[in-house]
């Protein structure tokens, strides 16, 4: 017999408006006790406006937030047991490691022995125990990041909304932290709802993913359906960057056979440039070479075409000002309206 799912977090046709413009349009969206789910969406989507709202720091025109099945939509922050890991970490400049991670008990007016035994604990799980006594101003930014989460994990909260927490890290070390966060999530078990306009992290997170546009939620469900399956033009071009076939390019160029109206969808991946095959010619306009891959841009009836293949550890095959067709490398097709 399955398991009922338990609702920690309901998002009932919220919508919110700024100056007589609409930013949210009936939002619905629930979030499972113990996932991992993020909303992810270009500038301006929306995304923010809709954890401001769950976190009680903005209130919605319309509709309901619903929290542990408590109707919350008129409760401030301090009355909904959440937790929020800010983009600029918002510690406090003058205090310790271990002054920043109590302070909420603190304000609790929690016993100073249990505030001790939870502050230590927490700083053992993010592996920074050992600067307990040090000023946060002299932190990486990474360390920053693990104080800023420690501090909301320790008040035990039963949700967590993260706004774009790794934007401010570089490369390598938002890796090495979106893989630390990942473990910590699943480790304390806590709800969490992660805000960013990174798809790779979206995808690399959660459980399920929210792709939010113009206020609107376009998809909703697990990364892989996500990515392989959008509903529509938007999902597919901003989650997998796809590419974007007419019914006359995908029948010269590939042989597939859509309606008027009707897209061929390509991933970057599933498409390669070729020599001496296709009835079109291209002209590969641009070659970068990441490490772990190759991405060409071909342009072909003067629509740019993007194409990224594992480099193999050898040179890429082609050169900017090169001739090349296109041979797609999946049998799925996906036909968007």
């Amino acid at each position: 017999m399955q398991r009922k799912k338990t609702a920690c977090l309901e998002a009932v046709n919220i919508s919110k408006k700024f100056n007589g413009t609409n930013v949210l349009t009936e939002i619905n969206l629930t979030v499972e006790k113990g996932e991992f789910f993020s909303i992810v969406g270009p500038s301006g989507c929306g995304k923010t406006t809709l954890l401001r709202i769950i976190a009680g720091l903005e209130f919605p025109d319309a509709g309901k937030i619903i929290i542990n099945n408590i109707d919350s939509t008129g409760f401030t922050p301090q009355k909904r047991k959440t937790g929020i890991v800010f983009q600029n970490y918002a510690l406090f400049p003058n205090m310790t490691v271990y002054e920043n991670v109590a302070y909420g008990l603190e304000v609790k007016k929690t016993d100073k022995n249990i505030i001790r035994e939870k502050v230590y604990s927490v700083l053992e799980k993010v592996q920074i125990s050992h600067k307990s006594d040090v000023s946060v101003t002299t932190l990486s930014g990474g360390e920053q990041q693990r104080v800023s989460l420690a501090r909301v994990i320790v008040t035990e909260p039963d949700l967590i909304l993260f706004d774009e927490p790794l934007s401010n890290l570089d490369y390598s070390l938002r890796l090495e932290t979106r893989n630390e966060l990942k473990r910590l999530q699943r480790e304390a078990g806590i709800t969490s709802v992660y805000v960013t306009h990174d798809q790779t992290e979206a995808l690399a997170l959660s459980d399920r993913i929210a792709v939010l546009n113009n206020g609107v939620i376009q998809q909703t469900g697990n990364p892989f359906d996500v990515y392989y399956n959008p509903e529509n033009s938007f999902v597919a071009g901003f989650i997998g960057h796809s590419n974007f076939f007419n019914d006359v390019m995908s029948g010269d160029i590939f042989n597939v056979s859509i309606k008027p109206g009707e897209k061929l969808c390509v991933l970057p991946e599933e498409v390669i440039p070729v020599s001496g095959e296709g009835k079109d010619y291209g002209l590969i306009t641009d070659v970068q070479f990441t490490g772990f891959s190759v991405e060409y841009t071909v342009e072909i009836r003067n629509q740019l075409i993007k194409s990224i293949q594992s480099s193999g550890n050898s040179k890429p095959e082609f050169s900017a000002g090169d001739k090349a067709g296109l041979k797609l490398l999946t049998s799925k097709a996906r036909i968007l309206k």
